[in-house]
């Protein structure tokens, strides 16, 4: 390859012929094209080069080096076919050297100059332009972490299948990664983002050329499958990916199990565009989730109807929240040797459109899936606060009040020091119990070692509620640091009728008193558990229909004590004979 310098520019301008340009201004000129940063070449009818510019020289050594094959050539007889034609051209060529990749924008024009037919060619460095707008591309079209196609790209393919052939028959399957918060929580979000990348290349195995994973948020995927025979092909397909998912994941030290959740909608059974199989393929996807998680379920009509009940529940709770349509129902917890009411537990309930009050399982769940359980538990807190005169002439100046924070919340660090701080501003935050479930300390969160500190700090009484069916054992119980533990309604029912769950509550009770836990019985419903509770064992505290329902403030008669309303209640019962130890007709003393 010939190395081309000033002397060929020199060259080329002498061979012009042109004599009446002065030695002055050629030189002019030649400076001024050696200083351009962009290559400038001129040729001739042969393909020669009679002018080069540093510029030029640099790229066409450059092109020399170049590892595709011959690309000096490729040009020479691309620019002689230019010069045939007489028409211009703007290019973008590549050239690889190495590792490096160099792009070139070149314009070539032919002209004719002093009766001789010319190619002028122009060419500028545009490789950092190029690198920038393939990095946008990617960032547009391609997930940073896990290398996947984006939302964009799923949907362009198959909206590209529905606008080629409207009956073509393709799945599109929605999967969620199971628990992954809890994962997160646990392990860290390095080690999360590992896993999704893991979880990637296996979801991503033995797809073909036509199928395409994508990643469209956090843990949830879309997968589109493309052809498919029917629905057997489909669920044999996904079957064995879940299986392959049963595999531990090793990371960083970690054995890691993960499962997904998976819905599936078939085009065009169930959707003639990407929205509506999306959103079908989601439907059934919640369907699994609700059902205990990690399998898959095909879309079908019934899901739609549910989706579209969920959906007027939920904008039903977004308009009760801004209304502020939600009051408070108490609960008494009893001291059940003296009747005397030892606490109150706040039970948030709903009015309905209609007033209806509504029980908190029809909404807490979807409250906090939707972001809005933090609104909802201030609520509360400021019901307490704009009706203790009214608690205190009903149950008491001393009896402890319980809030329940869900386990989201338990975690949420800026969410609990927020509302530590609206605890303390009430000015009796000792009066205060927070009760959270046992999976708020045994999960990596941050409760047990930043939160917990905070509401120690300013008084608050810390209670495991629903103890014993969540991710509890005896051995969790020596690192939970806590006041109270509530015994789940599952255990104490007929009690004295089941041996085996008399011997766990026996071993919780003796456990709890070691590490200096208040044990409180929830769910009694009959003078049998009551009695059995009584004589079996040293529980102090219950709470139950038994002794009272949750009560409402304002069907209270104000300044009239609950013990006066109990007892008035209770003594228009009977009592039972053979039962000395405990009388409904007694009541609760405050």
């Amino acid at each position: 390859m010939h190395s081309f310098t000033k002397n060929d520019f020199q060259a080329g301008a002498a061979a012009t012929g042109q004599d009446d340009i002065s030695s002055n201004e050629l030189r002019i000129l030649r400076d001024l094209l050696q200083l351009l940063p962009a290559g400038v070449t001129v040729q001739d009818e042969q393909g020669q080069f009679i002018l080069v510019n540093e510029a030029a020289a640099s790229q066409l050594q450059l092109a020399a080096g170049a590892s595709q094959p011959s690309p000096v050539d490729e040009r020479h007889a691309a620019n002689l076919d230019l010069l045939r034609s007489g028409r211009p051209v703007v290019l973008e060529e590549v050239l690889a050297c190495g590792a490096s990749k160099y792009v070139f924008l070149t314009a070539h024009r032919p002209v004719q100059i002093a009766g001789r037919n010319l190619l002028i060619s122009t060419s500028t460095d545009i490789s950092e332009q190029k690198a920038f707008e393939d990095q946008l591309f990617r960032s547009a079209y391609y997930d940073e972490l896990t290398g996947l196609p984006t939302r964009r790209v799923i949907e362009h393919r198959v909206n590209g299948l529905i606008r080629d052939s409207a009956q073509s028959h393709f799945a599109l399957a929605f999967l969620d990664v199971d628990n992954f918060k809890h994962i997160n929580d646990y392990y860290g979000h390095a080690i999360g983002d590992a896993l999704l990348v893991e979880l990637s290349k296996r979801l991503g195995h033995a797809l073909r050329e036509t199928d395409v994973l994508s990643r469209i948020s956090g843990d949830e995927f879309l997968l589109l499958l493309n052809p498919i025979s029917g629905n057997d092909e489909v669920a044999e397909f996904i079957h064995v990916m879940q299986e392959r998912l049963k595999a531990p994941f090793f990371i960083e030290d970690s054995e890691i199990f993960a499962s997904t959740s998976i819905g599936v909608s078939l085009h065009p059974m169930h959707g003639r565009s990407y929205e509506a199989l999306r959103q079908n393929a989601d439907i059934a996807m919640y369907r699994v989730k609700n059902n205990g998680k990690g399998a898959t379920a095909f879309f079908d009509n019934s899901m739609e109807r549910e989706a579209l009940a969920r959906m007027k529940i939920e904008q039903s709770l977004r308009l009760a929240i801004l209304e502020k349509r939600f009051c408070c129902a108490f609960q008494p917890k009893v001291d059940i040797r003296t009747q005397e009411i030892k606490g109150i537990e706040a039970l948030v309930r709903l009015r309905d459109d209609e007033g209806v009050i509504q029980a908190p399982g029809t909404f807490i769940n979807l409250a906090v899936e939707l972001g809005l359980i933090d609104e909802l538990t201030f609520l509360v807190l400021a019901e307490i606060v704009k009706s203790i005169d009214l608690i205190n002439d009903t149950f008491g100046p001393t009896a402890t009040i319980s809030i329940n924070i869900a386990a989201k919340q338990a975690s949420n660090v800026e969410f609990m020091r927020r509302f530590a701080r609206a605890i303390e501003e009430t000015g009796f935050p000792k009066r205060f119990m927070i009760e959270v479930t046992e999976d708020a300390f045994v999960t990596r969160s941050h409760f047990q070692d930043q939160i917990l500190p905070i509401l120690r700090g300013i008084g608050v009484g810390i209670s495991i509620d629903d103890f014993g069916i969540g991710y509890s054992s005896l051995s969790a119980l020596a690192d939970i640091t806590a006041d109270e533990i509530k015994i789940d309604r599952s255990f104490i029912t007929d009690i004295h009728k089941r041996p085996r769950s008399q011997g766990i509550l026996r071993a919780i009770e003796s456990l709890s008193e070691a590490l200096g836990m208040t044990v409180i019985a929830e769910g009694i419903e009959s003078y049998e558990e009551l009695t059995y509770l009584q004589a079996a064992t040293k529980i102090r505290y219950a709470q139950g229909y038994y002794f009272a329902k949750p009560i409402f403030l304002e069907d209270l008669k104000p300044a009239t004590p609950v013990a006066s309303e109990a007892r008035a209640s209770m003594a228009a019962r009977p009592a039972q004979e053979g039962r000395q130890s405990y009388s409904r007709a007694s009541g609760f003393r405050r």
